[in-house]
């Protein structure tokens, strides 16, 4: 059977290791990140007229410290904002994107004379979510919800793959993922035993992030999104003789 490493946290990577399964992929579960809710803090969203969720981790965070689920949300995209809805949010908008499309959907649904926008974020954040808003007039409160801790070693598991060629394909969600597996692959002397493996990135920066590490070829999905990343799946296994790797 074909084998996959999947990167991403619990329980995110859950849902890419059921897609993976319905095609037919076997997923090793390797997660690059440990993700830690916060105490959570006294929030206060008086006089806020939306939230900003740029991941789930953030909808899940902002969902274990408060209540409040009557404002708008507003999601960077589509796994977002299934998880906003699931959390019983009412008003929920995907941005179908990144950080800087949530910006303009932000700019696009509020009005800077209504009320800060609150974003849920972890300790780490890509990109300038408050600056992009800042320059369309508008006040964005950050409130740091979780922390994503950086695994400090590969599994033994992961190790017997890479050294017996038994992967076929990873797939990276993150920058920071993916800068924490090509460090660790460095510093495991193992970055040479991904020369026959298939990267599948979410983004251009998410593959930068692997930079130093050989691999068969790097794969953009052609948006940020999960089903993007599964498309890419889908044409490496359609591609001839692909059956024949991956195994042992």
């Amino acid at each position: 059977m074909i084998r996959a490493l999947v990167t991403r946290p619990l329980p995110d990577a859950g849902r890419t290791a059921e897609a993976l399964a319905a095609r037919g992929v076997a997923a090793l579960v390797e997660p690059m990140l440990g993700i830690e809710f916060l105490p959570p803090p006294a929030l206060d969203v008086a006089g806020v007229q939306a939230l900003l969720f740029t991941s789930a981790n953030g909808v899940r965070a902002f969902a274990a410290a408060s209540p409040e689920r009557g404002l708008t949300a507003l999601a960077a995209g589509d796994a977002t904002a299934r998880e906003a809805q699931a959390a019983g949010f009412r008003r929920v908008e995907s941005a179908a994107g990144d950080g800087e499309a949530l910006a303009r959907l932000a700019a696009a649904r509020c009005e800077p004379s209504a009320g800060p926008l609150l974003h849920a974020s972890g300790e780490a954040v890509a990109g300038d979510l408050a600056g992009d808003l800042a320059e369309a007039g508008f006040q964005v409160r950050r409130e740091v919800l979780y922390r994503a801790r950086a695994t400090e070693a590969f599994s033994p598991a992961l190790m017997e793959e890479l050294g017996a060629g038994g992967l076929c394909i990873a797939l990276f969600f993150s920058p920071r993922s993916a800068a924490v597996f090509a460090k660790l692959a460095r510093r495991s002397g193992v970055e040479e035993s991904c020369r026959s493996v298939h990267a599948c990135v979410l983004s251009e920066a998410v593959g930068r992030a692997l930079e130093g590490v050989a691999w068969r070829e790097v794969r953009v999905a052609g948006r940020p999104d999960h089903e993007a990343m599964m498309a890419e799946v889908d044409r490496i296994l359609e591609a001839p003789g692909i059956a024949g790797e991956g195994r042992r």
